[in-house]
């Protein structure tokens, strides 16, 4: 008997939960690793909907280094506070030295559904 697919939501979390600490992806980088090359911005739904699910959401900005979900965090600055303890340099919302802190999961991952 076949298994049934995981939710798309519960495949984000999983990619979700392997980005390493004092790193970040995009959002666009998790759609393409699940072969849902246009899906960004329902990444970015399931990252609104992971509280409570063990997620570091705050790892997942968009691909400018934006803080662009920083709204859906409790408290003002929840979401930088969050990535300059990872030892991220944030300033006005924007990562600094993207491409220093940047994981992206298509280099760094096997797929497997």
């Amino acid at each position: 008997m076949r298994a049934e697919p995981k939710p798309f939501f519960e495949k984000v979390y999983e990619v979700v939960r392997l980005i390493p600490f004092g790193r970040v992806t995009s959002y666009g980088a998790i759609a393409k690793y699940l072969g849902a090359v246009r899906s960004a911005r329902i990444v970015g739904y399931a990252m609104n909907n992971s509280h409570g699910k063990d997620v570091p959401a705050h790892r997942v900005v968009n691909r400018k280094g934006l803080l662009t979900g920083k709204h859906h965090f409790d408290g003002t600055n929840l979401m930088q506070q969050l990535l300059e303890n990872e030892g991220i340099v944030v300033i006005d919302s924007q990562i600094q030295d993207l491409q220093k802190v940047y994981w992206d999961p298509n280099q760094e991952l096997k797929f497997d559904d």
